[in-house]
């Protein structure tokens, strides 16, 4: 049987090619994941520049690590947290330093309440996409953006890091658990925390636009 072309392969067939002298398998790597990771990088940082010097900076420690890489685990995973390190070095270098659920409607009945949708409403959710547009809102997709985006600076890290590997990776608690190297019930606790501080940003943020 002639052998996968690295496309079609597992992220962790890639690596295991790479460590065994196949060094495009890198590059595939790096196609691969290149527009999700920068995007979770630039909600990250809130900055192009750094997100960019950051997925240059987690690729590195990807390819210096890779001997060390247990490929029985999953890679995406283990990419996002060097990923998120790297972006937390990036935010301290240049000085810089979200109990509502996020897939609660924003606005309106049951903003306050629990997980359910609510007819199409826009959510929390909604408002992390990046590429999602907003045809039946007030402000335009790039000014959404923007806000949300702000929300997402005034919060502090260790809230804004599981907020978006769990709402914009979608990250499963368990999987954050092992990348963060938390228990299980912090994350739970944390992820809380961080959901009900994106409401309380994003209130914020959109208030002072619609008065601005």
């Amino acid at each position: 049987m002639p052998a996968k072309r690295l496309e079609e392969r597992s992220d962790e067939e890639l690596v295991q090619a790479y460590r065994s002298g196949e060094p495009p398998a890198f590059e595939t790597l790096v196609r691969r994941h290149h527009d999700d990771l920068l995007r979770f990088l630039i909600r990250l940082c809130g900055n192009r520049a750094l997100a960019e010097d950051a997925f240059q900076e987690a690729f590195l420690q990807v390819h210096l690590s890779a001997e060390a890489f247990d490929v029985t685990r999953r890679f995406k995973p283990w990419l996002f947290t060097i990923a998120a390190n790297k972006g937390r070095d990036a935010l301290r270098r240049s000085a810089r330093r979200k109990a509502l659920d996020l897939s609660a409607p924003i606005g309106g009945p049951g903003a306050g309440g629990d997980s359910a949708n609510g007819d199409g409403a826009r959510t929390f959710v909604d408002l992390m996409e990046i590429d999602v547009p907003s045809p039946d809102s007030a402000m335009d997709s790039r000014e959404q953006s923007q806000l949300v985006q702000q929300a997402i600076d005034q919060m502090p890290w260790s809230l804004r890091e599981i907020l978006l590997l769990a709402y914009f990776q979608r990250m499963s608690y368990n999987q954050i658990a092992e990348s963060l190297k938390i228990p299980l019930g912090t994350v739970k606790s944390r992820l809380h925390s961080a959901v009900a501080s994106f409401a309380r940003k994003w209130q914020e943020v959109s208030r002072g636009s619609q008065e601005a």
